[in-house]
């Protein structure tokens, strides 16, 4: 038995600067991953937004790989987040379970496809933290609203929490790719019943609509506030307009009255 484990380190890992140090044996790059072995049936796989995934590697070979990628980390995470998939091999069988993966030999295109919907899965777990996080804060502003009939934020803060929220959509938008396959899964029919197993069993689809719906929820609801901030802003305009008229012909009358 094998085992693959994906881990969060960093917000973001400067591939290009790996691939031009790197001492394991490339395997597969584009812009946003290195696929590499670093010995026989050893694989790391390296992704820009911050995921890095191990098959078949001890805890000290991983320790060593990682303190090797660490330099090249932008904040990076200590307490990692992070999955493990168990892989047996097994003659003329290809099968996904729901505790480990049956593939019918070690083909580093076959152990690319584990580590990649693994490292999306424990992306999604990291996003889910973080938008149920941002739904749970964007609640407490809608209660307060509705048992005061006011916000309880300035505008200021209401601007960078939209700041945030978009933030962490765009990074969603870019870093996880759910609905696309590697090109090679439409050249081999077997690595694309594989992609589909993978992406089924790791309920990848239905784990990324949820993270897009509450970022819906959570836009819904700052659009709102700031509407309901602006119009308090055009309000206090308008008063201020309406005082300095008024101010204008006191003064006005005043003039005429006495001069």
């Amino acid at each position: 038995m094998y085992t693959a484990f994906a881990y969060q380190v960093a917000s973001t890992i400067n591939i290009k600067e790996i691939k031009q140090q790197s001492k394991w044996l490339l395997l597969f790059q584009d812009s946003d991953e290195l696929y590499y072995s670093s010995a026989p049936n050893k694989f790391i796989y390296i992704f820009h937004y911050g995921m890095v995934s191990f098959f078949n590697l001890t805890k000290n070979e991983i320790d060593e790989a990682l303190a090797y990628i660490k330099p090249f980390c932008a904040n990076y995470i200590s307490e990692q987040i992070s999955e493990e998939v168990q892989v047996n091999v097994v003659a003329n069988t290809l099968k996904v379970e729901f505790d480990k993966i049956i593939l019918p030999s070690i083909s580093e295109e076959m152990i690319r496809l584990v580590m990649l919907n693994a490292s999306q899965s424990v992306a999604l777990n990291l996003y889910s933290e973080i938008t149920e996080q941002l739904l749970t804060e964007t609640n407490q502003h809608t209660l307060y609203l509705e048992k005061k009939g006011r916000l309880d934020i300035s505008g200021y803060k209401l601007k960078r929490f939209i700041g945030k929220v978009l933030n962490i959509k765009n990074k969603i938008s870019e870093n996880l790719y759910i609905f696309d396959s590697p090109d090679i899964v439409w050249e081999d029919e077997q690595l694309n019943k594989l992609n589909s197993d993978l992406k089924a069993t790791f309920d990848l689809k239905d784990r990324y609509k949820l993270i897009r719906d509450r970022v819906d929820i959570i836009k819904e609801n700052l659009e709102l506030f700031k509407d309901i901030m602006d119009h308090k802003e055009s309000s206090r305009l308008e008063w201020i307009i309406i005082i300095l008229i008024v101010i204008e012909v006191i003064d006005v009358f005043i003039t005429r009255l006495f001069f």
